[in-house]
């Protein structure tokens, strides 16, 4: 009898757990914007069982469906919408900087003044290779005026310092931290400069472009692998925490490859993982394997992947390196009818995208000025010509901040998706203005004219070179604020439905994803987020203030805002 009962107990047990495995989960009362379609649709209710969408429809079927004792979630008034795709970012660099102090307008506390940038820096830092770290500094956003070495000299005389711009393109140390790397006016620099202040005739502790990178590698160097773990941890906090279930990081390395990956199969991290190597990296990877499985997840509807080729054809706008057909309208610092520089030769960028196209690896080209997105598509066109593939092979130029209208007829021929920064528009729209004229600035990030077209335009935030939230950019391609507070170019609005697309069918689609992700839809994966509000209905000037309440990845909460 005493055998019996235990194994009529254990029975019981095991019963019960596979009821409570099978059990699915009711989404309702709120308002359930599915993404499906180019016009918002609504469902009543979802199901959602173990990681799938079952059901979206009325609240009768769904219960129907659900089956016995769902759990029913009521998002008392809330809105749902498919989870946030990341389609251009830096997670590795993002997980980096979380040892550092985070000086960025999208800071809990960003500084306004000097003195507070300083205060934040004495109170928060904690020394990281005998370093104090700063990341995400704009000299904008500072009332009294750019951080200058004497501002750090002044606050830390032995303490080596060093603070990065938002860009990631510069940054600045105090004379400690100068000694430390060991820059003097004698240092030779390729690419980039290290400025001489004409007064004293001594180094402005300013690093731009190469000396920047340099500094960034020693000041950060290389660390435990189980550190680069719990940095991953915090940079999954921050992606969820803003609705995405979805992170990409570019110009990822063969180390970053491996750590990624690393990170998904020991379940360190919930979030899919996408990494975009730049060509040369590509080169690495073919030559250990030449059949390297671009595109492919590692668990089939999720997990990591490499998803491609990136080739950059210039720089920053904001910093005069994006490449124009015409000249900047200030070529202050440059010489005269500068038009910025092509970073990569046109016979490179031809060479890869050919490679691209041949062994069917998906094409990521970074082109910033006409003239960058000039020599891509020429290089776009050749490859198709030369080797006859007219499919659709989800190509996209990331950035295309001036993009001409005559050039998104060719994007619109040769299948190719431009990705959008909006946030440009707002950080630098007034330096935009200043520095390539009305017409050029007016036409930035040109939503309207790839809309009119029949283009579908995903949207990013480069994060960090611009705050993570996805919100902030709707708001941004919605309203066109510049800092200063002007509407730069009216005629680009964009409506939030188009935005919000940005952020979800269409990098779904990009990445060949569309499934299983980038819309409620039955049978598609239920990555999800709930936001306090809908974009759709509240005051477009509001979207920015909307809070994400929860994110779901794969049926499973991994956020949810604390009050």
């Amino acid at each position: 009898m005493k055998i019996f009962k235990v194994c009529f107990t254990s029975l019981l047990f095991v019963f019960s757990v596979q009821v409570f495995a099978d059990n699915s989960t009711v989404y309702f009362n709120g308002d359930i914007l599915t993404m499906e379609g180019d016009k918002p649709q609504y469902v009543e209710a979802i199901v959602v069982k173990d990681k799938k969408i079952t059901f979206t429809g009325n609240m009768r079927d769904a219960l129907n469906q659900a089956g016995v004792n769902p759990t029913m979630r009521d998002l008392k008034g809330q809105t749902m919408l498919p989870g946030f795709i990341d389609a251009w970012g830096h997670f590795t660099l993002i997980a980096q900087n979380t040892l550092a102090v985070n000086l960025g307008y999208f800071s809990k506390k960003p500084p306004h003044t000097t003195q507070e940038l300083i205060g934040r820096l004495k109170a928060e830092a904690r020394p990281f290779n005998d370093w104090i770290i700063g990341a995400e500094y704009a000299d904008a956003f500072l009332t009294d005026g750019p951080l200058t070495i004497a501002d750090l000299d002044s606050a830390f005389p032995d303490q080596p310092v060093f603070i990065n711009n938002i860009s990631t393109l510069t940054g600045i140390v105090n004379t400690a931290g100068l000694k430390k790397l060991g820059f003097t006016k004698a240092t030779k620099v390729s690419q980039g400069m290290l400025p001489v202040d004409p007064k004293t005739g001594e180094l402005t502790g300013e690093l731009i472009g190469e000396p920047n990178f340099i500094a960034t590698a020693k000041v950060f160097g290389k660390f435990p692998r189980d550190l680069t773990m719990e940095t991953y941890r915090k940079a999954e906090r921050i992606y969820a925490s803003n609705g995405f279930t979805t992170a990409q990081s570019y110009e990822t390395t063969v180390e970053d490859i491996q750590n990624m990956r690393l990170s998904v199969d020991r379940r360190v991290i919930s979030l899919d993982l996408i990494a975009l190597p730049t060509y040369d990296v590509v080169d690495q990877l073919l030559a250990t394997n030449p059949k390297y499985p671009f595109g492919v997840y590692t668990e089939g509807d999720g997990g990591f992947k490499v998803a491609g080729i990136l080739v950059s054809t210039d720089g920053a706008p904001q910093l005069k390196l994006a490449y124009f057909s015409k000249p900047y309208a200030d070529t202050t610092g440059f010489p005269k009818d500068w038009r910025g520089l092509d970073a990569s030769p046109p016979d490179l960028v031809n060479r890869y995208a050919k490679l691209a196209y041949q062994k069917n690896i998906q094409y990521f080209g970074y082109s910033n000025g006409d003239a960058g997105i000039d020599i891509t598509l020429s290089a776009i066109a050749k490859a198709i010509r030369e080797t006859g593939v007219t499919e659709d092979r989800r190509t996209a130029i990331a950035h295309s901040f001036f993009v001409r209208n005559d050039q998104l007829d060719l994007y619109k021929s040769k299948k190719i998706i431009p990705q959008f920064m909006p946030n440009h528009i707002w950080m630098y729209g007034d330096v935009y203005k200043k520095i390539l004229g009305e017409e050029r600035a007016n036409n930035m990030v040109p939503m309207a004219w790839a809309k009119a077209k029949g283009l579908h335009a995903g949207l990013h935030n480069d994060t960090p070179s611009s705050g993570p939230s996805a919100m902030f950019t709707i708001w941004t391609a919605v309203n066109r604020q510049t800092y200063d507070g002007d509407r730069l170019g009216a005629d680009q609005c964009t409506d939030p439905y188009t935005a919000l697309r940005g952020f979800t069918a269409v990098p779904a689609y990009m990445y060949k994803e569309e499934a299983n992700k980038g819309s409620i839809t039955s049978g598609k994966l239920a990555d999800l987020v709930v936001l306090d509000h809908n974009p759709l209905k509240v005051d477009p000037m509001q979207i920015k203030d909307i809070q994400v309440t929860e994110t779901i990845k794969g049926g499973k909460q991994l956020y949810v805002h604390q009050q």
